[in-house]
């Protein structure tokens, strides 16, 4: 197993220089060249809004385990998972060390930190499957009869229903380990006490911010989507994050998008430049700002230990 994570990493990587070859480099940096300081800064402002709510929906599956945590807490500690997971293999590196940070001393905390995390991190990837679905037929029924793709198209598109199917696959992983056993804590986070009002709101804000930022990085590339079309391709570009080749999704959703934006009549070569500028400015606006949250932690922290606050 160590080989084939080994081997699916390295894939991964190499992905994205075979990527860059194929679709031709001078209209890849083309594409780069010209993006407006506009559209990265309204980018990364919406990343901000995005972890702000992950962060309160983590909060909230965790009060609803019994396991409180305060929102100051909740909002560090994600910005310290986001980094994780866009940086680290396997994409759950953050998730991880969010659980073991977030868990007390007392018996049975870490049981509940880990649920809350795996929980929470299902509430968002059932809204990705379902914006997935709604955005397909939205596709279908919204967009005009002439731009219907041609046979090479529906082929393509035929391969990006396939990923979605292999991406849901390994999005059902994490259950695995659940068993009958773990209903109560099911039905406590998402039925309760009308708490999927809650996961449901608060997850539909998610994913919407996903596809806005991949919105924004897209028309910087010079490649702006049609509404139906945005909701149809870009959640198959982020399910295939889920697949488990490359760091923290690079490569897969460069792979998807390649495909994908000839659907609307654009270039490979565009596609690949609006995925890689979403995910710079997803890490930067993860970054950027984590550095900011957990280098004024750490003063507090030394003052304290300082004797300066009391």
């Amino acid at each position: 197993m160590r080989i084939l994570k080994v081997v699916a990493m390295t894939a991964g990587l190499l992905l994205l220089p075979l990527l860059v070859l194929a679709v031709d480099p001078a209209s890849l940096a083309e594409a780069l060249a010209g993006v407006p300081p506009g559209h990265a800064l309204v980018a990364i402002i919406i990343v901000q809004v995005q972890i702000l709510l992950s962060a309160l929906r983590w909060r909230f599956t965790a009060s609803r385990l019994g396991h409180p945590m305060r929102r100051a807490t909740a909002i560090r500690e994600y910005y310290l998972g986001g980094i994780l997971n866009q940086t680290l293999p396997s994409g759950i590196a953050g998730d991880a060390v969010r659980a073991y940070r977030s868990s007390g001393d007392a018996a049975g905390d870490w049981k509940r930190a880990t649920a809350a995390v795996v929980l929470e991190r299902l509430s968002g990837q059932l809204a990705f499957l379902l914006l997935t679905v709604v955005g397909l037929l939205s596709w279908v029924v919204l967009l005009p009869q002439d731009s219907i793709p041609d046979l090479w198209a529906l082929i393509a598109a035929g391969l990006a229903g396939v990923l979605a199917i292999v991406a849901a696959f390994f999005l059902v992983r994490p259950l695995r380990a659940w068993s009958v056993q773990h209903l109560p804590d099911l039905s406590a986070v998402f039925w309760k006490d009308r708490a999927f009002a809650v996961q449901g709101g608060l997850s539909t804000l998610i994913v919407t911010s996903y596809v806005a930022v991949f919105v924004i990085a897209s028309d910087a590339a010079g490649a702006p989507l049609p509404l139906a079309g945005a909701f149809a391709i870009i959640p198959l570009c982020l399910l295939a994050m889920l697949v488990p080749v490359g760091i923290g999704g690079w490569g897969s959703r460069e792979a998807a998008a390649a495909v994908l934006w000839p659907l609307l009549g654009y270039t490979s070569a565009q596609g690949l430049a609006a995925s890689l500028l979403y995910g710079a400015f997803s890490l930067a606006g993860a970054a950027l700002p984590g550095l900011i949250v957990y280098g004024t932690s750490a003063l507090g922290g030394w003052r304290r230990g300082a004797g300066i606050v009391r």
